[in-house]
């Protein structure tokens, strides 16, 4: 299968050299694209092979699928021309597809798949077993280290000081739609949880900022007809970029491993 990368950044690197190293059975990295030639070629020579960097448009006719590690605003710049084009779109930016059946729709109309690796949460097997019955409620509290949010647009917007807090301090409570809005770069593992269960709108989200922890730490309670459970997850950042859980390449390269490994196990 070939596979092309939409962006270089902890992830999208991460994977990238697991693919160049042979460490993906049954896949190959043929293209990707980065957001400056510069970058490109650096990113280039640390491979052992060279690979084209091209546009997204031609990611989407070069390879059976794309591994989107983009900013938010740009998704739909990869994901309209990889979905258009029948192939598969493996979305790092969940955040990005809330509301969005009409990509659904699209990939539906084409034959193209839209996969959401499981990232930084854990439990999503559960969670969507469950889901065959019926839920009656999920919640996620995600607390962060102060120093994490204090650059978010909404913290900023609303003047909030997250400096010196003797006490963790709730930034934002609401459903995982309401709080999308307003921390698009912040909520990929809420949104990846609403989808596989209740839907953004019945799903509520909490936001702290707890100046006693070192790293993310995501806690999930459901409850539900067949089951009750809670999950918590405290994610190591990945060397080049802080903000990422290194967990989350690892989900991407443990999902390609599983297409055609002989023993596949969870759903």
């Amino acid at each position: 299968m070939r596979i092309g990368i939409a962006g270089i950044g902890a992830i999208g690197s991460s994977v990238a050299h697991a693919l160049d190293r042979g460490e993906v059975f049954g896949w190959k990295l043929v293209a990707f694209s980065a957001r400056s030639p510069e970058r490109a070629a650096a990113f280039d020579a640390t491979l052992n092979r060279s690979v084209p960097c091209v546009s997204f448009e031609e990611l989407a006719t070069k390879c059976d699928a794309v591994l989107e590690c983009l900013p938010p605003h740009m998704f739909d710049a990869v994901a309209l021309p990889v979905l258009s084009a029948g192939k598969t779109l493996l979305a790092m930016s969940a955040s990005q597809l809330l509301g969005r059946e009409d990509l659904v729709d699209l990939a539906r109309r084409t034959g193209g798949r839209i996969v959401i690796p499981s990232g930084a949460m854990l439990g999503l097997d559960a969670l969507k077993a469950v889901a065959v019955g019926e839920i009656y409620a999920v919640k996620i509290h995600t607390r962060k280290p102060p120093r994490s949010l204090a650059t978010a647009p909404y913290v900023i917007r609303k003047g909030l000081n997250l400096e010196n807090l003797a006490e963790a301090v709730c930034v934002l409570k609401g459903t995982v739609s309401e709080v999308a809005k307003e921390f698009p770069a912040n909520v990929n593992v809420a949104a990846a949880l609403s989808l596989a269960g209740l839907g953004p709108d019945r799903t509520q989200m909490e936001i702290w900022a707890d100046p006693d922890l070192e790293f993310n730490t995501h806690t999930v309670d459901v409850e539900s007809d067949s089951s009750n459970f809670s999950m918590s997850i405290q994610n190591r950042p990945s060397e080049e970029n802080p903000a990422t859980g290194r967990i989350t390449s690892q989900s991407v390269i443990a999902f390609l491993r599983q297409t055609y490994a002989a023993l596949r196990i969870g759903t």
